[in-house]
């Protein structure tokens, strides 16, 4: 069976529809971290003892990698059959030019997109993200003094380009401007809970809309449902 390397594709654009090149690590990685974080407001009133904390947001999920570029003469090169790397330094120039360094067109590094194998970063077989950090260790060393072996620490942030992320987050987000036609049996306070997730907001969803009487709502009306942050007055 043959090893599956991990593969770091490059991309000039952040639809990940322009590929500039590719970069598979020699040796693959023992282990890797993924990190999940969540934001909450945790404002507490003067003289309480609790709180209830009130969701923000979800920061980009974070993957962390280490791995080793070693130039001994036993890692088979993969793009050069019967051939070995020697050449540390060059291996470490290569994947910097891909990952890291400005992209003369775009004047940013490039957006990437992390595979390996059949493994699953949710819903999808490949990880888009950006660099966001990177630790170079060089632990070995000719006796001239020329790196034999680096180890690379690397951390990559989540990219989600905004039109899928809206697509993603679902028709039921808060953060985006919603149409609803009213059904039988329909309330605003009702129509404004499915939205919000809270009820509370019906006056200024009557106000966005003009309703005189939002009490008996007629059949078939088209309603607005904008940003939270654009129904409050």
């Amino acid at each position: 069976m043959t090893l599956t390397k991990v593969k770091l594709e490059a991309y000039r654009d952040k639809q990940f529809a322009s590929k500039l090149g590719e970069f598979h690590l020699p040796i693959n990685p023992e282990q890797f971290s993924q990190s999940f974080k969540v934001e909450y407001n945790r404002e507490q009133a003067q003289g309480s003892q609790r709180n209830d904390p009130e969701f923000k947001f979800t920061r980009p999920e974070e993957l962390k990698l280490d791995f080793i570029f070693d130039g001994t003469g036993v890692v088979p090169d993969d793009r050069k059959p019967g051939e070995f790397h020697k050449d540390v330094v060059a291996q470490v120039q290569m994947f910097l030019n891909l990952v890291y360094t400005m992209n003369s067109e775009t004047h940013k590094p490039n957006y990437l997109r992390l595979l390996w194998g059949d493994f699953s970063f949710g819903e999808r077989n490949g990880f888009d993200c950006l660099l966001t950090d990177l630790q170079i260790n060089y632990t070995l060393f000719d006796p001239q003094g020329k790196p034999l072996r680096a180890k690379l620490s690397t951390t990559f942030t989540s990219y989600v380009e905004q039109e899928r992320r809206v697509r993603e987050e679902g028709k039921q987000s808060p953060d985006v401007t919603h149409r609803r036609k009213v059904t039988a049996g329909d309330t605003l306070p009702l129509m404004t809970h499915r939205i919000y997730g809270d009820p509370s907001y019906y006056l200024q969803i009557a106000k966005v809309n003009g309703l005189a009487n939002f009490r008996r709502l007629t059949t078939n009306t088209d309603l607005r449902f904008p940003p939270l942050e654009k129904t409050e007055t």
